[in-house]
């Protein structure tokens, strides 16, 4: 069956969802997903990230469907029209989307071990509104341990439920899921326990904010200030094939290899996230690239970038030469009565 996005037709299987289709586009024809991951089955419907406007139905009944639909759970119909950045409406339903996400997620940005590769700042990014209308008090919850390698921050969850689906069906079991309704629902273990199955580090791969972060990197750096590369290493348990966040010669941190929609490729095993931090354990293949338009890669050398003109004074800029190369070479004495 053929479906059109954005005036670009596809031919695609029966079940093919919107967003499926969309993907095979690629480009930014894709909407943005936050709660969909297309390597766990039952993903998707929650967020609302994206949404997208039917303006014909079908070939068989042509007529548009009336309410914005969730493109990750919309099955594709022959003939099926679909706007996804050509829509004012879906634009502001998505708007929409952000500032409600927004509403009850701490702008702590600065502090976040997730800030510069969270899917939550990259919708708000390109979605966001510069200002919140939101001046009630947001919602907050006790901290809480469950367990030594991952730390749960859920003041910053938005209830994807991916964590939920991967502990299900990756790890085989799982001791955490959604307690309470509504505003008072929150990601927590049952009783006491703690997750420490041997695939639970992936649920910090899945998790699209800072909800869930690598208690072994916290706080250790920024992941701009990393340099990504592929490597693997013989595994039993996993396929062994990772990213390695290197600051220097220094293993930073470890992390499944993610594709253009930040979706991990293949789950790796928690040996390999946590427990194999020396060089020496790997075989390097070369470094990774940025595959994803992120506010990580905003300064990515890769990519053409066109030089910012500033219509003001160099001196204001730069600051006084003396004093620029005061602070940037050592061989310059600080104390230069010359340049003081």
């Amino acid at each position: 069956m053929k479906v059109t996005i954005d005036g670009i037709e596809i031919e695609v299987e029966p079940g093919t969802t919107v967003l499926q289709a969309a993907r095979m586009i690629g480009g930014d024809v894709v909407p943005p997903a936050m709660c969909y991951y297309s390597k766990l089955k039952d993903t998707g419907g929650n967020c609302r990230a994206c949404l997208v406007e039917v303006s014909k139905g079908s070939e068989a009944d042509p007529r548009p469907m009336p309410k914005m639909m969730p493109s990750c759970k919309t099955g594709v119909m022959d003939g099926m029209e679909v706007k996804v950045k050509t829509s004012e409406r879906a634009l502001d339903a998505r708007k929409a989307v952000t500032e409600f996400l927004l509403i009850n997620h701490p702008l702590d940005c600065p502090v976040c071990d997730q800030a510069g590769e969270c899917d939550l700042q990259n919708l708000s990014f390109k979605h966001g509104l510069e200002k919140t209308r939101f001046k009630e008090e947001k919602r907050t919850f006790e901290p809480e341990n469950i367990g030594d390698k991952i730390q749960l921050h859920m003041n910053r969850c938005i209830l994807c439920y991916r964590c939920v689906h991967t502990a299900e069906q990756v790890c085989g079991s799982r001791n955490h899921g959604v307690l309470n309704r509504g505003d008072h629902a929150q990601i927590s273990t049952y009783v006491s326990a703690a997750i420490d199955h041997e695939m639970s580090g992936n649920m910090i791969d899945v998790c699209p904010v800072g909800a869930l972060t690598d208690k072994t990197f916290r706080f250790k750096s920024r992941v701009w200030f990393n340099k990504p590369f592929n490597a693997h290493r013989n595994c039993d348990k996993c396929c062994g094939k990772t990213t390695l966040w290197m600051f220097g010669n220094e293993i930073q941190r470890v992390t499944a290899r993610k594709d253009e929609y930040h979706e991990v490729e293949e789950f790796i095993c928690n040996e390999c996230r946590f427990d194999h931090k020396e060089v020496s354990d790997w075989v390097i293949e070369g470094p990774r690239k940025f595959e994803k338009f992120s506010v990580i890669n905003q300064n990515n050398y890769t990519r053409k970038m066109d030089t910012v003109k500033i219509a003001t004074e160099k001196q204001i800029l730069e600051g006084r030469e003396q004093d620029r190369k005061k602070i940037s070479m050592k061989e310059v004495p600080y104390k230069n009565t010359e340049n003081s």
